[in-house]
């Protein structure tokens, strides 16, 4: 069994009515929260290429389990309303997420700040729309591209159907939170991996890992559990294979709703850009990480969590963020005969751009959200593969574990270092921006720009 393996590895209606007169009845908002949630398959049912692995040289070959859209939709005693979506995937692009906040817009009137959309990063789903840019001009053929494109168009189909369910599905809730453990995530830039099972029995594991599981509980009037929310720090990379899996978080998921029926199970991921689950690379892993992250959550529910009380503050906006010495067309030019068909895609990926758009951007518009739930928890959303160190900072200097950290949220553009990676190289630190096609690394003031931005967003001491 999977839980034996890793032990070895390791109430009011939604509005009251009441006849305040013969002729009509005045709708009377009770002071609580309103929450709906629902849960769409979105598995491709073509074979597409997959996304997470520039290794991969040929399009997927069936599914292990189903990958999913879900929507868990929160309305404070005020109105104010906040969607988070949570979709098994890789990531998605600035352009793909624009696409779903207009349709969010036009349907809902759901403004922008209400809407944080959540990759779980699974290394085992499809390419999506134009994420991981050179793909699409080095490895990925035009009958492909046009599968992928159809892909996006029912994707987003599936994701307003996930919100209409949502919005369907809204009644009174209790809402309230709470943060336990789990410890599989290993710092993988500073652990090599074939040693990390005897350094871990040792206590001897490196680096820097946010263990937290946040968790973020919604009951009915009654208690029962309607929808659980819960995010954890680590890539979802235990499979490479080539079918369609949604590797940890989605056997985490499955076993929530195995265990409290009628509930739907929500997954975010965390700032876990340089961490790894660890052992890995087959499948039981996979199933035994799910199973303990879902015991994690678990405990959690079953022990005393603190009510939010029904307020909901939200904050979005998108910075600068800055990029170093932008390359030159001549070395743009030199690079289209590199070895690496990577470099060599990004160079005509960053020269019709420069032909298209008379040059290249020295500055990302980089997605940041902040929500504020119950006047305790601080969800932060951040867009790209975070590493940890941003967590580790946001808690110590907002709410400790109360301040909740997602990473790969509205747009997954590139890993985003803090100085002490940006400073020490290596692929988190730059060297994957090529697969990604950015024009440069980033510069040095990154870190900062970022935080500065989220606590000007809801400054503590002004609350």
């Amino acid at each position: 069994m999977p839980t034996n393996l890793l032990s070895r590895l390791l109430s009011v209606p939604v509005a009251a009515f009441a006849a305040c007169c013969a002729c009509a009845a005045v709708p009377l908002r009770a002071e609580t929260w309103q929450a709906g949630a629902a849960s769409v398959d979105i598995t491709p049912e073509d074979s597409l290429w997959m996304a997470g692995y520039g290794s991969r040289k040929a399009p997927s070959e069936g599914k292990e389990t189903p990958l999913h859209a879900k929507a868990l939709l929160l309305e404070d005693a005020a109105g104010t309303l906040g969607l988070v979506l949570t979709l098994d995937l890789v990531g998605i692009d600035r352009d793909f997420a624009a696409r779903v906040t207009a349709a969010l817009v036009e349907r809902h009137g759901l403004p922008r700040e209400a809407v944080a959309i959540c990759t779980s990063h699974t290394h085992s789903g499809p390419v999506v729309a134009r994420n991981l840019g050179p793909l699409h001009y080095y490895l990925i053929d035009p009958e492909q591209q046009e599968k992928i494109d159809a892909y996006a168009e029912v994707l987003l189909a599936k994701i307003l159907e996930a919100v209409g369910g949502a919005f369907d599905d809204l009644a009174p809730a209790r809402l309230q939170w709470g943060s336990g453990k789990c410890t599989f995530a290993v710092n993988r830039r500073e652990n090599k991996e074939p040693t990390v099972p005897e350094s871990r029995g040792a206590g001897l594991l490196k680096g820097p890992s946010d263990h937290d599981v946040p968790v973020l509980s919604v009951r009915d009037p009654e208690g029962d559990l309607r929808a659980v929310l819960f995010g954890y720090a680590c890539h979802a990379t235990v499979l490479s294979g080539q079918t369609w899996n949604a590797d940890y978080p989605g056997y985490a998921q499955s076993d929530l709703e195995a265990r409290f029926p009628g509930a739907v199970a929500l997954f975010w991921a965390g700032c876990g850009g340089d961490q790894n689950p660890v052992p890995r690379r087959e499948l039981p892993i996979a199933e035994a990480y799910g199973a303990d992250l879902a015991a994690r959550v678990a405990d959690v529910l079953r022990a005393h969590m603190p009510e939010l009380e029904p307020t909901l503050e939200l904050a979005y906006r998108e910075i600068e963020a800055p990029l170093d010495t932008l390359p030159t067309t001549d070395e743009l030019r030199e690079n289209t005969a590199s070895t690496n068909r990577f470099e060599v895609a990004r160079a005509k990926l960053l020269l019709r751009r420069i032909e298209e758009k008379g040059g290249l951007e020295g500055v990302y518009p980089y997605p940041i959200g902040l929500w504020t739930l119950g006047g305790s928890i601080d969800f932060v959303h951040l867009g790209g593969e975070v590493v940890v160190d941003y967590a580790l900072r946001l808690k110590r200097e907002r709410r400790g574990t109360a301040t909740w950290v997602a990473g790969y949220a509205n747009d997954v553009m590139a890993y985003i270092p803090s100085l002490r990676v940006l400073g020490e190289g290596g692929y988190e630190g730059g060297g994957s921006n090529v697969y990604y096609g950015l024009p440069a690394v980033w510069h040095e003031s990154i870190e900062e720009t970022i935080v500065e931005a989220v606590h000007a967003l809801a400054p503590l001491d002004q609350r």
